[in-house]
C-alpha cells in the first residue's frame, strides 16, 4: 500500500470488520485506549467505532496537548501579555481554550493584547527579528512530536543572537501519563478498566516503541503503535484483540512505515541538548504528575521565558462546565450527536469540541453549521445525506479530500477546495499562502508530486 486512499479501501475495512467479528470472544468486553488525538479524530471521522462489534469499545485518552493542559499554565501566559506588553506567539488550537474569569488567548487578543497565531516555531523566530525592539514569546505545547522544533529554535535564537525571543515550555511527555492512567484505582466511579493501548503515531517516531515496552512487562497491558488512517487503527484493533485473546502483553508495531523500535535518535538528542525533565509538571484531569514535561536547560536559561520573566505557577480550579477531566481519564464516554442525559450543556476545549457538537445536517430546512466544513464526521454526514445522493459516482464515493484517477500511463490528482477567512491578511499568513499550503497538502497526501 503506498497511497493515502488505499487506507481508506471499503471493501479491506469490510474484511477487517469481519476478521474483528470473529476474533472478538463473546462474553467479554475489550476497552482499549487511544493516546493520540489523530486517532480520536479519524475514529469519530471514518466511524470506525460502527464497525466494531458491541463487545470492543474505543475509550479516549489524554490524545490532545491543548486538552491536557492546566487552566493555570493559560493564565500564566495571559499574564505575561498584559503586564509585559510581550507579542505572545502560539498554535490555533490553543487560542480558544478557557482561562480563569472567562478569559482566553482569543478574547485576550480581542481586548487588544498581542496574540499571534502561528504555523510553525520559525514564524514565532521571524516575528521576533522583525520587532527588536519587542520581547517574543513562544507558548510552546505539545508532546513528543512537537518538542524537536522548538528545541531548534532555541538553538537558532542563541546562535543569532536573538535577545528579544523566548519560550514559555509546556511540552508534555507521553509516557508519563500512560503511567498515571494505570496507576489510578480501576474502581474510580464512572470509570473503566483498560485492556489494551493503541501508541501514539507521530509521537513513537520519535520516542520509537521501547519506552512502551515497560508497561507491557510491569502493567501487563499489550500496546499496538498504530497509524492514523482508519485500516491502520481496525488493524490495530486486531492485533490487540488477538493479544488479549492470547493472554500476550507485548509492544507490536502496526505503524512500521513510518515508527521503529530507537526512534528518531537524532531528534532525542536534540532535545535532551536543549530540555530537562521537570520534577512534577500539572495536567487537566490527572493532576501533579511526576517527571511528566520539560523544562529548558540552565544553558539556555536566557531564552525561557518563566526565567526571563520571573513567571509563577498561578494556581487555577478547573472550569465546572467542562468535561475535558473527565474525558482525558477515559471516565466519560465522547458520544457525537446525543450527550448523556444531563449533559446537554455541558463541554468540551478543544479539538474534542468538534466531535461532541457538530451536528447533523437539517436538510428541510437547509441548516448547515460550520462544523460541517471541518472535515469532521459532520462533513462526513453531510455529503452522504446529499451530495452522494445526487452527484454519486466512484471518486466522490471515496470520500478523501482529493481525487486520483488514470490519465492516459499515468495517474492524476485534483483538489477542488474553496477556503475562506475574514480577515484576508492576519499575522501569520493571509488567504493566498492559506489556499496554496492547504492545497497542495490534499494532493500530496494522495502521493502527487
Amino acid at each position: 500500500m503506498k497511497y493515502v486512499d488505499e487506507f481508506r479501501d471499503r471493501a479491506l475495512a469490510e474484511k477487517l470488520a469481519g476478521a474483528i467479528a470473529g476474533a472478538a470472544r463473546g462474553g467479554r468486553q475489550y476497552n482499549l485506549m487511544e493516546f493520540c488525538g489523530g486517532h480520536t479524530h479519524a475514529i469519530f471521522r471514518y466511524g470506525v467505532q460502527d464497525l466494531m462489534p458491541d463487545n470492543v469499545h474505543f475509550v479516549h485518552g489524554p490524545g490532545c496537548p491543548v486538552c491536557v493542559l492546566p487552566i493555570g499554565r493559560i493564565d500564566s501566559a495571559v499574564q505575561l501579555v498584559r503586564h509585559h506588553d510581550v507579542i505572545l506567539c502560539t498554535y490555533a488550537d490553543l487560542l480558544r481554550v478557557p482561562a480563569s474569569r472567562r478569559m482566553s488567548l482569543l478574547k485576550l487578543k480581542a481586548a487588544g493584547g498581542d496574540v499571534r497565531m502561528v504555523y510553525s516555531v520559525r514564524d514565532a523566530l521571524r516575528i521576533a527579528r522583525e520587532n527588536p525592539g519587542r520581547e517574543v514569546v513562544f507558548f510552546a505545547i505539545g508532546f513528543e512530536t512537537t518538542t524537536p522544533p522548538t528545541a531548534v529554535a532555541v538553538k537558532q535564537a542563541c546562535a543569532e543572537g536573538l535577545q528579544n525571543f523566548s519560550v514559555f515550555c509546556n511540552h508534555v511527555l507521553t509516557p508519563a501519563a500512560l503511567k498515571a492512567i494505570l496507576d489510578a484505582p480501576d474502581t474510580e466511579p464512572g470509570g473503566v478498566c483498560i485492556d489494551g493501548f493503541f501508541g501514539p503515531s507521530h509521537v513513537s517516531s520519535v520516542i520509537g516503541s521501547a519506552p512502551y515496552e515497560y508497561f507491557a512487562d510491569h502493567y501487563r497491558k499489550p500496546v499496538v503503535i498504530a497509524g492514523f488512517e482508519p485500516l491502520d487503527i481496525m488493524q490495530s484493533a486486531l492485533m490487540l484483540i488477538r493479544q488479549l485473546n492470547q493472554g500476550r502483553c507485548e509492544v507490536e508495531n502496526e505503524y512500521i512505515r513510518v515508527v521503529s523500535r530507537e526512534g528518531n535518535r537524532k531528534a532525542q538528542a536534540l532535545v535532551a541538548e536543549v530540555m530537562e525533565l521537570r520534577r512534577a509538571f500539572e495536567w487537566r484531569g490527572l493532576g501533579v504528575v511526576p517527571d511528566s514535561a520539560l523544562q529548558i536547560r540552565p544553558e539556555f536559561a536566557a531564552f525561557d521565558a518563566e526565567k526571563r520573566f520571573a513567571m509563577a505557577t498561578i494556581p487555577a480550579a478547573e472550569i465546572k462546565s467542562c468535561d475535558c477531566p473527565q474525558v482525558l481519564r477515559g471516565l466519560l464516554e465522547l458520544r457525537p450527536f446525543s450527550p448523556a442525559p444531563g449533559r446537554e450543556n455541558r463541554r468540551l476545549c478543544g479539538m474534542n469540541q468538534s466531535s461532541r457538537f457538530s451536528q447533523r445536517p437539517d436538510l428541510r430546512s437547509g441548516s448547515v453549521d460550520m462544523g460541517h466544513g471541518s472535515g469532521g464526521r459532520a462533513m462526513a454526514q453531510l455529503i452522504e445525506a446529499l451530495f452522494i445522493e445526487h452527484f454519486d459516482n466512484d471518486l466522490l464515493r471515496q470520500a478523501n479530500d482529493q481525487a486520483a484517477f488514470a490519465v492516459g500511463a499515468g495517474r492524476m490528482v485534483m483538489s477542488t477546495d474553496g477556503h475562506v477567512i475574514s480577515p484576508l491578511f492576519f499575522p501569520g499568513g493571509d488567504i493566498g499562502s492559506l489556499s496554496v499550503h492547504g492545497t497542495i497538502n490534499d494532493i500530496a497526501m494522495a502521493g502527487a508530486r
